[in-house]
């Protein structure tokens, strides 16, 4: 993870975090052992898993996503996108800043008209909400999404060629010896 990303990634995990206490969906000892885990793991170079949300439910197994995503669905009357079969247009690819989308664990997707549609495993993280809202400028439509769907959207959109950055400055004519 970049330093110019750390912070809003420590951010995001910690608001989450008391968002899933508050709406008692985690134990508070259990988020304070994953947050102690979070803080050694956010020195490696692995974003997959910098996310509070995945050592609570996949690695203490203390959570199951599913019952976040139902919550979000239930709770706050978002609703539900799975990127792998969504054709996401190249307008929404080109300038993707995937140090912001790896921290907030979240992918805009999609634009109709004014409309922005973002896809976010992190819903509950008003950093998370507060950030994209800042960088987009405009309404958003939120999606909850699985911790998988965003990354292996992530790393595919960072394996494919068509996304790597262009080369600005054209390569030095060559030189001509003189003799």
């Amino acid at each position: 993870m970049s330093k110019e990303h750390r912070p809003l990634l420590m951010k995001a995990n910690r608001l989450l975090g008391a968002a899933l206490v508050e709406h008692n969906l985690v134990k508070i000892e259990d988020l304070e052992t994953a947050n102690e885990k979070l803080i050694e793991v956010v020195s490696s170079d692995m974003p997959r898993r910098c996310t509070i949300l995945g050592l609570l439910a996949y690695d203490m197994k203390v959570l199951k996503e599913d019952e976040v995503l139902h919550h979000l669905v239930e709770s706050e009357g978002v609703g539900l996108v799975d990127l792998r079969d969504y054709e996401v247009p190249e307008d929404a690819r080109k300038n993707l800043d995937l140090g912001a989308c790896w921290a907030t664990w979240t992918v805009p997707f999609d634009r109709e008209e004014e409309f922005h549609f973002v896809a976010t495993a992190y819903y509950l993280s008003p950093a998370v909400r507060a950030f994209w809202e800042k960088q987009l400028g405009g309404p958003i439509l939120w999606f909850g999404t699985t911790l998988e769907g965003i990354a292996d959207y992530l790393e595919k959109h960072a394996s494919d060629p068509a996304n790597a950055p262009k080369n600005v400055a054209a390569p030095a004519p060559a030189v001509a010896a003189v003799k």
